[in-house]
């Protein structure tokens, strides 16, 4: 009796420190993966002259919104980048979630003769494109997408990443839902939206937040199509901030600053901080369905 008791207290000694040595990973992992965040919102509040004799800093010596104030000096156009890029986000990720979801779908039926076939198409675009001035001329000249905001819109409706990890989730449910179904009368579209639909809830926020991220990050497209500046999104306003932080192009914009603390460093934190705060707000509501239908989506076959 004794040396049973001796081997659990052994055990549970040997839980109790295999437990707080994860913890203790876990914490320094946390740590490593928030002192990037943590240096960028600092460093965003950094003086020139400090960064150029210290480089970015933790801790600064000095605190200076100069950054910031070059940012929102014409808070007309950050404001307009800010609702175009909610915008299109909103709108892409919605219409993207319903295509990739009923692809996904489509292709996960058995009885759709078609699917291997479309499969196959679907996987080359992973491969091949068309290239550059084919799109180029196929958007401008026969869609008439120039200086639209579906310019920015379409190009990311579908992945095939998405479309693949959609239907291998799918996969996971039991067929005998659509045989009773269709038995009751139900047609796809009503079985897809009614009963699919709801039981996909983790694999949905999962491409859901890479729609988002996408579309939140969009400035390549609007660097093509974009000419307007109502139609600029923000990515791509804080980017020509950044290469516009000379004298003679902020002065064309009638942007009025002190020229000797004219913050070429310290706005490229401050853009990361206004590019990245709303994705980092927006996550947590999101990660628990993430893992989990990242991983389910990943192992089926």
């Amino acid at each position: 009796m004794k040396s049973n008791q001796t081997g659990k207290r052994h055990q549970s000694g040997s839980d109790i420190a295999m437990e707080s040595s994860f913890y203790v990973v876990l914490t320094l992992l946390t740590l490593i993966c928030l002192f990037p965040f943590v240096l960028m919102i600092t460093s965003s509040f950094m003086n020139e002259n400090e960064i150029a004799r210290d480089g970015f800093k933790l801790i600064p010596q000095t605190w200076s919104t100069a950054a910031y104030q070059t940012l929102f000096a014409n808070p007309r156009k950050l404001i307009s980048s800010y609702r175009v890029t909610i915008l299109i986000t909103a709108i892409g990720t919605v219409l993207g979630l319903l295509i990739m979801s009923m692809a996904g779908y489509v292709l996960n039926r058995k009885d759709f003769k078609y699917r291997n076939g479309f499969s196959f198409f679907i996987y080359f675009t992973t491969l091949f494109s068309g290239g550059l001035v084919p799109t180029y001329i196929l958007y401008v000249r026969y869609l008439g997408l120039k200086d639209s905001l579906w310019a920015m819109i379409f190009p990311g409706l579908a992945s095939a990443w998405s479309i693949f990890l959609m239907r291998n989730f799918l996969k996971s449910i039991p067929d005998s839902l659509y045989e009773s179904a269709t038995i009751d009368g139900a047609g796809d579209f009503r079985i897809y939206w009614q009963i699919f639909m709801p039981l996909s809830v983790p694999a949905l926020a999962t491409v859901g937040l890479f729609t988002a991220i996408a579309f939140w990050n969009e400035w390549y497209n609007a660097m093509l199509y974009i000419s307007k500046d109502t139609l600029v999104p923000l990515q791509y306003y804080l980017q020509k901030m950044i290469n516009q932080t000379n004298i003679q192009q902020l002065l064309a914009q009638g942007v009025a600053i002190d020229t000797t603390k004219l913050p070429t460093q310290s706005i490229k934190m401050a853009v990361a901080v206004m590019a990245t705060g709303p994705v980092i707000l927006f996550y947590p509501f999101v990660q628990r369905y993430f893992v989990s239908g990242l991983t389910i989506g990943a192992v089926k076959g």
